[in-house]
């Protein structure tokens, strides 16, 4: 039972009664020190800061011990300071042993010394409600700093993690700017809940739902909603932590079946406030063409002369362009000894590679730390976003169909048609369902406006020594409104045109509140956690619509009076749903000596989405560690530095369900009505369209893991493995239901399970590390075996294909001991002396049906990799990454609407079709024909820069110029645009894999960049 409306009240007072508490406070304790005097400083000191390895280090700070004058030094590790000789100057730097020089010349040179244990394992990582030592970690979890990322443009967070982290498998759903990203963690683990993680941003759990609105269908299909995550500007990101397995991402209980991504935004830093701009101009391009038929290759092959319209055009270079893109950035930061600031402002204007198409971002942030009171008691933090996107969209709706997907359009315009008549207006195809895509483009205005704040304020109080009580309050808005205008044209789609106005409204609230206790006994060290969190969930959406209104360019446009002509053939109509999730949770750390190590928790949830009898869920977690290289066999060891083995094994929910599927759900209808009265007249009686389930519970994941970390030879080798088996329990479907029930479906939980489970891999080598030259190398790769398991029904379907005589074709199947979303359709043997196509007869009845189609392997790879690498010599840098993929097929949709047939009725068709031999007559079928492997390898990413120190304008640091470029070469089999899609196609809620459906596609693009530093 729920309690949090009788404590909310008082919730709310707390932060009020901190705020007063903190504008009360007068002035802070003293911070200034009081140096004595010494004569007139009359000397220049220049000199350099290094590491051991004589590697320069930006950022040390130099203080003159006498007197408080300091510096930073630059990106080669220069600095000069003002001093006199005799006095002495202090360096330091983060994880290296504060030195203090005596100057005796005014040429300084320093080697500073790396504190003991300030190796890799020894970083700090976050974790869910703190951070740990990398060394003290017991789960599996990556972290990604910002140095990682520099390269390329990335418009998500989620673009940032491509290939960096094992086990993490980023897929676009569309190339379009700002458009979704999928993105899995070990393997696709739930039939119709989702694969996304959850995201948490500066400490606010994210909502996965889309946060932009989405037009209804005015005939060119429901374009999907953009990315929730391209609201961040990805300069602004300092971290990216993901949590793998369960024991790491359990104390996020019911959202963290899929792992957790945790998202830290920058802080200022010690030294000298630091003034930044970055900025960049990028130059954009289709990533390739396919291989259709040209206008003299149509014409050869013997077409009806009917279908020579005279033309020759590339219909491919007409809809794409080199679009341009420009990015500016300025953040400024500082740190004091007692808090710290960080503030940025940043605009991007991405132009898509199809026409008409873009994406404009402006965001402004603010995070501030402040100290209080005695020895920093209190501590109080502010993190505040904003951004607000524009973006305009194509028609190019996954569910539309072939006629309203301006690519396919595209794609399937005959050659020899030009794009304008004689009299310099848009050809007319005079086509059923097929149309001259310039035309549609420009009939078609779809215009998306999102505003979205982001923030939260934390306050931590030192009650004792080591214990400490923090409140968090988090507030996520978004209001999002959508313009789709389809004038009035001469198509059979909407010929007298159409209006819609979509608007969402997002809200949601985070209220925490825990303690946290560290204290030491001897050689046991303890970290307690305890807290509770309330989140709130509010998203309200309305729509309206008008037709019959003026042609484009007469008129005033329905976007800017929507009342003023035409009629209206959608009213007024809109949705509301609220979801609430309340929880208690705990962990207690602890470890022996440094060596044993030892996590438990458990988080109990209560969701609102769920029934009245399983309204909480209770996940647990435990892992163990073991540092063998603290040992004493191993502690002089000149081979193994470090070397720990880690063990876990936990539960985490799933909740991404519909609002309210446990209740019933009722309609008044003309089918269950009766006759009450003598007149004859039927009276619309109740109609049960949703059978309560009060049952219903979360979807659960238990994973056992096992993994080793290490670093060998001084550090010049390190990495980790991992073994992971994660099984998906309790799976939320939507299934026949049990006779006598009122509705032919229920939800409700199925015995049926997903088990994902394999091996991962990090290594990496500081191959070179000396006074001019670093060279660093990362690979990661992971492998995963995914089999469905006891469901109880026989199959599910989904990945409804597109093409014409294709309705209600599926290409997914969900079945016990096959792959989830594995493929189910005909096998494809080649073509007879006839040119016809020839299919395996399965049940050897002489005939093709439905009883032939087979079980072929699914989406998912079963090995995905990366690799990174940095090297530096003397002022340049230079950066490249790879990823890449093996064991995954595709099934390419836009192959299929490509067919042979298409030479039979006046359109294009993909040129090895008709090299193979096949008869214009062939019907298209969903079979293996368009079943492609998407194994690849990629350069996704390289970079050179140069960095130019400017010693003579003491108010400028450095100068960096850089040149890189993405997507640039690709080799793969997959004759599509990108083996790295999927398209949305499912079914009755249920996950579509691996379809390849006239995607936007990628793009790969030129750089030209600076970052200044002030």
């Amino acid at each position: 039972m729920y309690h949090k409306i009788n404590l909310f009240k008082f919730k709310k007072l707390i932060p009020i009664a901190l705020i007063f508490l903190v504008a009360n406070q007068a002035h802070a304790e003293g911070l200034t020190k009081n140096y004595p005097v010494f004569s007139q400083v009359n000397e220049t000191i220049s000199g350099t800061v290094a590491d051991q390895e004589g590697s320069a280090i930006e950022g040390a700070k130099i203080t003159v011990v006498e007197t408080g004058a300091s510096t930073t030094t630059d990106a080669s590790g220069n600095f000069t300071i003002s001093a006199n000789i005799g006095q002495t100057l202090s360096i330091s730097y983060d994880g290296y042993v504060i030195q203090t020089v005596k100057i005796s010349s005014t040429s300084v040179s320093v080697k500073l010394q790396s504190k003991k244990g300030a190796t890799s394992i020894e970083e700090v990582t976050l974790v869910g409600y703190g951070s740990q030592k990398k060394s003290d970690l017991t789960g599996a979890v990556s972290q990604l700093k910002a140095e990682n990322f520099k390269e390329g443009m990335n418009i998500s967070v989620d673009n940032l993690m491509q290939g960096k982290i094992a086990g993490v498998r980023i897929v676009q759903s569309s190339g379009e700017p700002g458009a979704g990203v999928n993105v899995s963690i070990r393997g696709i683990g739930s039939i119709r809940s989702g694969s996304t993680p959850l995201f948490v941003v500066d400490g606010v759990p994210l909502n996965n739902d889309p946060v932009s609105a989405q037009s209804p269908n005015i005939g060119l299909g429901n374009v999907q909603a953009k990315n929730p995550l391209n609201f961040l500007n990805t300069s602004d990101i300092e971290s990216i932590t993901v949590l793998k397995d369960a024991s790491a991402a359990a104390i996020y209980g019911a959202r963290g079946s899929n792992g957790v991504v945790l998202v830290t935004t920058k802080r200022g830093k010690k030294g000298e406030p630091m003034f930044t701009y970055d900025t960049y101009l990028g130059f954009s391009s289709v990533i390739k063409k396919l291989d259709l038929m040209t206008a003299d290759e149509y014409r050869g092959a013997g077409i009806d002369k009917l279908y020579d319209h005279g033309g020759n055009t590339d219909w491919q270079d007409e809809i794409y362009r080199n679009a341009v893109s420009s990015n500016h950035a300025v953040s400024f930061s500082k740190a004091t000894e007692t808090g710290n600031y960080f503030a940025s402002l940043s605009h991007m204007d991405q132009d898509g590679i199809v026409l008409n198409s873009s994406f404009k971002r402006t965001t402004a942030r603010l995070n501030a730390e402040e100290s209080f009171f005695d020895n920093k008691r209190l501590k109080v933090k502010v993190n505040l976003t904003a951004s607000d996107i524009k973006e305009t969209g194509i028609p190019n709706g996954g569910n539309a169909g072939s006629d309203g997907q301006v690519i396919i359009h595209a794609l399937m315009a005959n050659p020899t048609r030009s794009v304008y008549d004689e009299n310099g207006n848009f050809t007319n195809f005079n086509m059923n369902a097929h149309y001259n895509p310039l035309y549609l483009l420009s009939v078609y205005n779809d215009k998306t406006n999102t505003f979205r704040v982001l923030g939260n304020t934390e306050a931590t109080l030192r009650i004792l020594p080591g214990l400490n009580y923090k409140f968090n309050l988090g507030i996520d808005k978004t209001m999002s409104e959508r313009n789709t205008t389809m004038y009035p044209n001469i198509t059979d789609r909407t010929p007298k045109g159409a209006y819609i106005q979509a608007n969402l409204d997002s809200y949601n609230v985070l209220l925490e509140h825990y303690l946290t206790y560290d204290f030491n006994l001897n050689k046991h060290s303890f970290n307690l956690l305890g807290g509770f969190s309330y989140q709130k969930f509010k998203n309200s959406a309305t729509f309206f619509g008008v037709r019959n209104f003026a042609v484009q360019g007469a008129g005033i446009s329905p976007e800017i009076n929507p009342g003023y002509s035409g009629e209206a053939f959608i009213p007024g109509a809109g949705t509301v749903q609220e979801n609430e999730l309340q929880s208690y949770f705990g962990r207690v750390n602890y470890n022996f000596d440094k060596k044993y190590f030892l996590t438990a928790s458990l988080r109990a949830d209560g969701s609102t989405r769920f029934g009245d009898n399983n309204k909480y869920g209770y996940f647990p977690s435990v892992a163990v560690g073991w540092t063998i290289s603290n040992e004493n066999f191993l502690k002089d060891s000149q081979v193994i530095n470090e070397l720990k083995l880690r063990g876990s094994w936990g539960q985490t929910g799933n909740q991404e369900v519909p609002n309210k599927i446990t209740k019933a759900s009722y309609s008044l209808a003309q089918s269950a009505g009766y006759y009450l009265y003598d007149n004859l007249n039927l009276i619309n009686g109740v109609l049960i369209n949703r059978t309560a389930f009060p049952d219903l519970k979360w979807e659960t994941v238990e994973q056992i893991n096992m993994g080793a970390d290490f670093s060998l030879w001084k550090n010049k080798v390190y990495g980790s493995l991992e073994y992971y088996n994660k099984t998906t329990k309790d799976a939320i479907l939507n299934i026949p239901s049990p006779v006598l029930s009122p509705t032919t479906m229920i939800w409700r939980n199925s015995d049926g399970q997903i088990v994902n489970k394999g091996f991962e891999f990090s290594l990496g080598s500081e191959i070179i590390r000396n006074e001019n030259f670093t060279w660093n190398l990362d690979v990661n790769g992971a492998t995963v075996n995914n089999v469905v398991k006891n469901l109880s029904v026989s199959e599910i379907y989904s990945g409804e294909v597109s093409g014409p005589g294709l309705s209600g074709v599926t290409a997914n199947i969900y079945k016990n001991g096959y792959e989830a979303g594995s493929f189910y359709m005909y096998h494809y043997l080649g073509v007879d002396a006839n040119g016809k196509y020839i299919y395996e007869d399965v049940d050897g009845d002489g005939a093709i049906g439905q009883k032939d189609k087979k079980i072929f392997e699914g989406a998912i790879p079963n090995f995905t990799f990366g690799i990174n690498s940095y090297m530096k010599y003397k002022k340049f840098d230079f950066a490249f990454s790879f990823i890449g993929q093996t064991g995954g097929y595709l099934v390419n949709n836009t192959a299929l609407d490509l067919n042979i047939n298409n030479l039979a009725s006046d359109r294009n068709v993909l040129k090895n079709f008709y090299d193979s031999g096949a008869s214009f007559t062939n019907q298209p079928q969903l079979s293996s024909l368009y079943l492609e492997k998407s194994d690849f390898i990629r350069l996704n990413n390289v970079r050179l820069g140069y960095t130019f120190d400017i010693n003579q304008l003491k108010f400028l640091k450095s100068i960096n110029l850089y040149v890189s470029a993405q997507n640039l070469l690709t080799i793969t089999s997959y004759t599509g645009y990108d083996p790295l899609v999927d398209t949305s196609k499912q079914v009755g809620g249920n996950q579509s894999l691996g379809i390849d459906y006239t995607t936007y596609p990628s793009a790969k693009t030129f750089i030209l960049g600076a970052t200044v530093k002030f």
